[in-house]
């Protein structure tokens, strides 16, 4: 089958551009990113075929070359030559599995956008169960890999790990954040922007717009072709991203509240050591030479004045990056009337 298709591929370039306005909408895209995922590609489309066939949608399968090096860009020519409903991006390098996200959520032209590995490790069985909680109400399904069919040391334990940690700073519980088989509803994809490698933060990024997040079991197959891209290497650039997440979601338009607590803090420590050693000195008559707390107390003012003056700083930003572009600091579900 592998040979047909490949038979048949084009040889000019694809070139995909981002819907126009008024193009016409369907009401299922799927997002396929891909690095070097050449044997995996084919046995993927015919399984995921006949599923979105049975559905009774229209839909697109989106596949987003994220710089392969390997034979990927000719087996997804050979795709998109054979069927039109598979459409291709291609970057030109490798810019990572969130920016490919981004450019199919920017391209695709579903009501409902599904995600979904290239390594045939998720099983497009399970889209089905996803566009039911969909239809239930939720804005975001996040599938649940109960059954992981990954190494447990490198792989399930580090995700066990940032999974609790994730859900406890966001607050947005879910069991398995780096599932990538997810739902989204359109107008909830269209309206995150995504930077570094925040893919895997989406339904924490989307809770600020007051989404409706579910979590539902999908199963987890073994990887059969290919290798895995991801590595214990990945936890330092999780937390780092975490941390941003955070911030956006408490502070993205009021820094100076975050700031300006730590930097009111630490100056009034550093005030109150002051005075202690300020009587320390004018009534009990002690030195002040060699007092290590007399060094702390006035580095704990002056970084105090610092942190007010990036909050401070931080607000001329919010302000100009808001009233600069008219973004809104609020999201309305629906007007009535």
């Amino acid at each position: 089958m592998e040979a047909t298709i490949l038979a048949s591929t084009l040889r000019q370039p694809i070139s995909i551009q981002a819907p126009e306005q008024g193009a016409e909408r369907l009401d299922l895209s799927v997002i396929i990113p891909v690095f070097d995922e050449e044997d995996n590609l084919t046995p993927l489309y015919l399984a995921l075929k006949p599923v979105l066939e049975g559905l009774g949608k229209s839909f697109e399968i989106v596949f987003v070359d994220d710089g392969s090096k390997d034979g990927s860009e000719r087996v997804l020519r050979a795709l998109n030559a054979r069927d039109p409903s598979c459409r291709v991006i291609r970057f030109r390098r490798n810019f990572g599995q969130t920016a490919a996200m981004a450019a199919g959520f920017t391209h695709a032209r579903g009501d409902v956008m599904i995600t979904l590995d290239a390594d045939l490790q998720n099983d497009p069985n399970d889209i089905p169960t996803l566009l039911k909680k969909v239809d239930e109400g939720y804005d975001v399904v996040s599938g649940w890999r109960i059954r992981r069919k990954d190494k447990f040391v490198t792989r399930r334990i580090p995700s066990i790990c940032a999974n609790w940690l994730i859900s406890r700073i966001t607050g947005v519980r879910l069991h398995d954040y780096g599932c990538t088989l997810k739902a989204y509803k359109r107008e909830v994809a269209q309206n995150i922007e995504l930077y570094g490698e925040m893919h895997r933060f989406i339904p924490a990024i989307a809770s600020w717009m007051g989404v409706n997040v579910a979590e539902v079991p999908v199963n987890h197959l073994p990887r059969q072709y290919g290798r895995s891209k991801y590595g214990l290497s990945r936890t330092i650039r999780v937390f780092l991203d975490l941390i941003t997440v955070k911030f956006l979601l408490s502070y993205a338009t009021k820094p100076l509240q975050m700031f300006g607590s730590v930097g009111v803090g630490a100056s009034l420590l550093g005030f109150v050591m002051a005075m202690y050693l300020s009587f320390d000195k004018l009534i009990r008559g002690h030195g002040l030479a060699n007092r290590p707390a007399l060094f702390l107390a006035i580095l704990l003012i002056l970084v105090g004045i610092q942190f007010i003056t990036m909050g401070l700083l931080g607000e001329m930003m919010v302000r100009i990056y808001h009233e600069g572009q008219g973004k809104p600091i609020y999201v309305i579900r629906e007007i009535l009337g």
